[in-house]
C-alpha cells in the first residue's frame, strides 16, 4: 500500500483557500509596517537615545559633586553632631536609649547561627536591646533550628525574641511591619535591620545611634555594607564594585545633597517615630 502524504489527505480547495490566507496575511503586514511599526520604532529609539543622555548627565553630576566631597567636604562625624554615648552615674542604663534589632529569615540554614551571633554579640547594655527574629521559613526542620538557637542564647541571658506568623503577606517587609507590632515594641526608640547573611561588627551600634540621639532631625542612618567572598570569583568582584559605586558615589552624592535616597534595607537604623509618621 503506498503511504499517505498529508497533502493527499487535503482537498484542493482546502489547499487553495490556505494560500490565499497566507498571501492576504502577507499583504495585511507588508501594508501596516511602515505607518505603523516603522514610527513606533523611530520612537522608542528616540527615548532611548533620551533616557541614555539622561543617565550621562547624572554620571556627570555625581562624578563632580562627589569629588567636590572628597576634596572639600566633610566627614558625616563633622558634618552632623556625634558624640560618644556616656555612663550616667544616677540614671544608669536608662540614659541609653532602648534599640530594637530586627532580622528577618526564609529558609536561611547557611547562614542563621552566624547572623543570630553577631546580632546577639552587638556591644550594648543588655536591658537596652531587644533581638527579634522574624522567621517566615517554610521548611519545618530550619524553624526548629533558627527557635533553638533563639532559645540557646535566651539561655545566656540575651533579651531575644522568636517571632513567626501565619502568612508571608508582604514578604520580608510585611515580617518587618508584622514584628514592629507586637507590645514590647512600644518602649524602643530606634531599630536596627539586618538581613540574614548580615554579620554586623560588635561596635555598630555604638557608631551609628549617635547620630540619631545628637541629630533630631535624622530619620535614617545607613551604612555601607563589606563583604566576605568578595575575591571567590569574578562575578562577585563584579557585584563587589557596582555595590561599592552605589554605596560610595550614588548614596554619598545624596546624603551630601540632602536629596533622597532609599534605604538599602539591611545595614540601617530607623528612628520609631519617623516610621510611625
Amino acid at each position: 500500500m503506498d503511504r499517505l502524504t498529508s497533502t493527499t489527505l487535503l482537498p484542493e480547495s482546502f489547499q487553495g483557500a490556505r494560500d490565499d490566507i497566507s498571501m492576504q496575511l502577507g499583504i495585511i503586514w507588508a501594508q501596516i509596517k511602515a505607518p505603523l511599526i516603522v514610527p513606533l520604532l523611530r520612537i522608542s529609539v528616540v527615548l532611548c537615545l533620551i533616557m541614555s543622555l539622561m543617565l550621562f548627565i547624572e554620571r556627570v553630576y555625581m562624578g563632580i559633586v562627589i569629588t567636590l566631597v572628597k576634596l572639600f567636604g566633610r566627614k558625616p562625624d563633622k558634618r552632623y553632631k556625634w558624640e560618644a554615648m556616656k555612663d550616667d552615674v544616677e540614671l544608669g542604663n536608662s540614659a541609653y536609649p532602648m534599640v530594637l534589632v530586627q532580622i528577618p529569615m526564609y529558609n536561611e540554614r547557611e547562614v542563621y547561627q552566624l547572623s543570630i551571633g553577631a546580632a546577639c554579640g552587638l556591644s550594648w547594655p543588655s536591658d537596652r536591646i531587644i533581638i527579634q527574629i522574624l522567621d517566615d521559613s517554610t521548611d519545618p526542620t530550619i524553624k526548629d533550628l533558627v527557635e533553638l538557637e533563639c532559645q540557646r542564647w535566651a539561655s545566656k541571658g540575651i533579651n531575644i525574641k522568636y517571632e513567626i506568623r501565619d502568612n508571608r503577606n508582604g514578604y520580608k517587609a510585611g515580617a518587618l511591619k508584622e514584628g514592629m507590632k507586637r507590645s514590647y515594641v512600644k518602649q524602643c526608640d530606634y531599630v536596627a535591620i539586618f538581613d540574614a547573611d548580615f554579620q554586623p561588627e560588635p561596635d555598630f551600634l555604638w557608631r551609628t545611634i549617635p547620630f540619631l540621639v545628637h541629630n533630631p532631625q535624622i530619620a535614617l542612618v545607613q551604612t555601607r555594607w563589606k563583604f566576605v567572598n568578595s575575591d571567590e570569583c569574578l562575578m562577585t568582584r563584579m557585584q563587589e564594585m557596582s555595590l561599592d559605586y552605589h554605596f560610595t558615589v550614588e548614596q554619598e552624592v545624596g546624603s551630601s545633597t540632602y536629596a533622597f535616597f532609599g534605604f538599602n534595607g539591611t545595614a540601617g537604623v530607623w528612628r520609631i517615630a519617623a516610621l510611625n509618621e
